[in-house]
């Protein structure tokens, strides 16, 4: 029997493979054929798309196992047309259910297809599958796991993060008009967009089913290795948003692939920012200041947004002279509700919110400083999409080092990622400078719609100091709404300087007892997968940089 008629093919295929070929080294062309004949999942074809080759060996190779196994087609394009024109004649000729994506060098797990069809089977109405990947050197070695995150749109306009394995109903691939002329280097990203935007499922696959070659000169080996890449990407996020009517203005970011989107916040929603206090004062940056009321000057300041609600929920013994001087800074937009009970954060926001005129709602700690412009509208503009129902904060220490970059809940603790990294570095595959949905975010900054934060009760009272927000990320999920982290609202975060910040062991059992044990996180960032982040990593790095004859001394070891 012929391999070709050892699955159930015929002449509808599971999957086409398409694959672009030109000039790759005949060696790793035959890796990369292997991989696929190697395949536990017999009902595919594979359509390689020779876009003009220099090299005759190229074609020879393809020929001769065409002719050992039929399911291999070969496409001979008389000119050069380069990535999008040799895929699209591969899309264009494909006859499977779903086509597979694979470049001419890169390597398939044996179980690849097997995996996806499994899923695929789970699911009717699966329009796009991923998976993680990780990158093969010249040896055979692999490293440099990419461990993605469940779907992420809003990731996904920062950066092209699903990438290999995709996977997508040919039907849909057809539906958006295949890949596009003029965005090759960031022709899969424009495509993706396009298709998350139709597409009724996506799927995630958390294993690693593709092998990508790091080879010089490539995207795989070096993420600056083609500048026009990330030139073509950023006008792909720019066309998604305006197709979506998303009000917004796409940059580069702080590398290259990644982008930042700039959003534009209807000047005619009011937004209340509900902040509670008891008027205390602290030493920050070897000044004196009263806490509340440098965040809410800092806050103002950095808004183009002028319908801006200030509610201050002050405890009884706030200072007098403090609540004038609020009355100073915010004029009449402040609105000030007394609060003569024991601490109760929860109970504070909860009258805030009630008090509150806004359609959107700000949660903010009075021990804040907002040192980003346009904070106000990066924060809640997202809220605009009705699949998001929270957004939060990029906070900072003192030291600008990072205090919060999201929430992950997993491995049965609630946790802090990338705690202690820098303002500067972009993180593992872009996730400290990237928008991106998460479990969770802290609510020292977050934002809501106050339909959604009303639909979800609002804070749990019973929960007065600590893991109150968690509960409240927890309850937004529940209802079918994403979390949303935003990695262009920065705020200095002051931790705990107008309270104790000591969390108590039945605080956290009563979220586990509501929730049950965090164990698997959708949204994990993959560099934290793994063991805690030492936090004295930051200061030996920096003194090994200052004088490479210069050592740290090892920390001490953490009870």
């Amino acid at each position: 029997m012929s391999p070709a008629r050892a699955g159930s093919a015929g002449d509808t295929p599971l999957f086409s493979i398409v694959t672009p070929v030109f000039d790759p080294p005949i060696e790793v062309l035959e890796e990369t054929i292997a991989s696929v004949l190697a395949q536990e999942h017999r009902d595919w074809e594979w359509i390689l798309v020779d876009d003009a080759s220099t090299d005759p060996r190229v074609v020879g190779t393809i020929t001769r196992h065409m002719l050992d196994d039929e399911r291999i087609r070969l496409l001979e394009r008389d000119v050069n047309g380069h990535i999008v024109a040799a895929s699209n004649d591969g899309i264009d000729a494909a006859r499977g259910e779903f086509v597979v994506l694979l470049d001419h060098d890169d390597l398939l797990t044996p179980d690849a297809l097997e995996v996806n069809a499994r899923r695929i089977a789970e699911h009717d109405d699966v329009d796009y599958l991923y998976s993680d990947e990780d990158k093969v050197d010249d040896r055979g070695r692999t490293y440099g796991r990419f461990a993605k995150p469940d779907w992420s749109p809003e990731r996904l306009r920062g950066q092209m993060y699903t990438s290999h394995l995709s996977v997508i109903r040919t039907s849909v691939v057809r539906e958006v008009g295949g890949f596009r002329e003029g965005y090759d280097g960031s022709q899969d990203h424009d495509l993706v967009l396009r298709v998350g935007e139709v597409a009724r499922r996506v799927v995630h696959i958390p294993e690693v089913l593709y092998h990508w070659r790091a080879v010089a000169g490539s995207a795989s080996a070096a993420i600056d290795a083609k500048p026009y890449a990330t030139v073509a990407g950023q006008r792909a996020v720019q066309d998604h948003l305006d197709r979506t009517g998303v009000p917004a203005r796409v940059e580069q970011g702080a590398e290259p692939g990644r982008y930042v989107i700039h959003r534009d916040l209807d000047p005619g929603i009011r937004v209340s920012v509900v902040i509670p206090t008891l008027g205390q004062s602290d030493l920050v940056f070897g000044r004196r200041r009263v806490m509340v009321v440098e965040a809410v000057r800092s806050l103002l300041a950095r808004t183009e947004h002028r319908d801006v609600e200030v509610v201050v929920v002050h405890d009884a013994p706030t200072p007098p002279e403090v609540l004038e001087q609020l009355r100073e800074v915010a004029g009449d937009r402040l609105v000030l509700v007394p609060y003569a009970k024991p601490f109760n954060y929860s109970e504070k926001m909860n009258l805030g919110a009630v008090a509150a005129t806004g359609e959107r709602l700000v949660l903010l700690n009075d021990d804040v400083e907002v040192i980003s412009e346009r904070w106000l509208e990066n924060l809640v503009a997202p809220l605009d999409d009705p699949r998001v129902g929270m957004t939060g904060a990029k906070l900072y220490f003192a030291d600008s080092t990072v205090q919060h970059a999201c929430h992950a809940y997993w491995g049965t603790h609630y946790r802090h990622p990338f705690r202690f990294w820098t303002r500067d570095e972009a993180g593992p595959f872009g996730e400290l400078v990237v928008n991106r949905e998460v479990s969770g975010v802290t609510a020292a900054c977050a934002a809501m719609t106050r339909e959604t934060y009303f639909e979800v009760g609002g804070f749990t009272e019973t929960l007065p100091a600590n893991f109150n927000d968690v509960d409240l990320c927890y309850k937004v999920r529940h209802v079918g709404r994403s979390i949303v982290w935003v990695a262009n609202c920065e705020l200095f975060h002051f931790e705990s300087r107008t309270r104790e910040g000591k969390a108590e062991a039945w605080e956290r059992y009563a979220v586990v007892r509501r929730w049950g044990i965090p164990e698997e996180d959708p949204f994990t960032p993959s560099a934290v997968a793994s063991p805690m982040i030492d936090p004295h990593r930051i200061l030996r790095e920096r003194i090994r940089d200052a004088d490479p004859g210069l050592r740290a001394p090892a920390p001490a070891p953490q009870q």
